[in-house]
């Protein structure tokens, strides 16, 4: 790919192309079928678990979506410059890339071992550089670009050290970015979910954690995985492009 290169235009015709990393579980899959839903060709990005991955689309295209899933390591240049070759050849072109692929580990600053803190900031700090960097080399005119972060940046609860730290990175990146991509008609923004009911949230906690967490928001739950692709959807949509450069904290009210 020639970094100096315009990225090809849509044809009226084409269908718009979005790329989810982590789109083949939890809320990355709750994306995938909201934007395939909207009117995406989705590329289901996936680092190992390809029968998730196939499964996702199975269920995309059985609903008449097109959908391809492609491997790739969010923090592996190499891989991810593949990955959107691939869908350029396959689609044309780039129109949406949501970067929801990431690592949580929680632990007391004190006792993290210092090699699982440098595995989530592989995947959360140069992952998210990386995807970043692609999309804003690859989308077209009029395109989006919407990270992850959490909730936590803010509410900074306890073990939450590494994760926090990596997402605050991510927060840091997204006024820079939208305002380097000043003049291409591209928006980019993170969303900052509260406590969502995805395995990866739920996993190691207890029931009393659980119940405790989702009574936190004014609204009293959890948030779903569809609660956070809605908001993916908006940002990707004509309606939405006026949002530019923003942390939006999908939390139900969550302070």
């Amino acid at each position: 790919m020639d970094v100096n290169a315009t990225p090809s235009t849509r044809t009226p015709s084409a269908p718009r192309v979005a790329v989810v990393t982590g789109g083949s579980r939890g809320i990355g899959r709750a994306v995938s079928r909201e934007l395939a839903q909207d009117g995406f060709a989705v590329v289901v990005n996936y680092a190992r678990d390809a029968a998730a991955a196939d499964e996702t689309v199975a269920a995309l295209t059985a609903e008449g979506a097109r959908a391809i899933a492609v491997q790739a390591d969010v923090a592996d240049e190499d891989a991810v410059a593949a990955l959107f070759d691939q869908v350029e050849e396959e689609f044309g072109g780039v129109d949406a890339v949501v970067n929801s692929a990431g690592r949580l580990a929680l632990s007391p600053i004190a006792e993290l071992d210092l090699a699982v803190f440098d595995a989530v900031h592989r995947t959360n700090v140069r992952g998210a550089f990386v995807v970043a960097q692609q999309a804003a080399r690859r989308l077209r005119t009029g395109g989006s670009f919407v990270g992850f972060s959490t909730s936590v940046v803010g509410t900074q609860f306890p073990a939450y050290g590494a994760y926090a730290a990596s997402k605050g990175a991510v927060e840091a990146m997204t006024l820079i970015l939208a305002r380097e991509l000043r003049g291409r008609d591209i928006t980019v923004n993170t969303i900052a979910p509260g406590p969502t009911a995805t395995d990866l949230f739920l996993e190691g906690k207890t029931e009393d954690e659980i119940d405790r967490l989702a009574k936190a928001p004014p609204l009293e739950r959890l948030g779903t995985p569809e609660d956070i692709a809605q908001v993916v959807a908006f940002l990707t949509s004509p309606q939405g492009h006026w949002v530019n450069g923003q942390i939006l904290r999908a939390n139900g009210g969550m302070v």
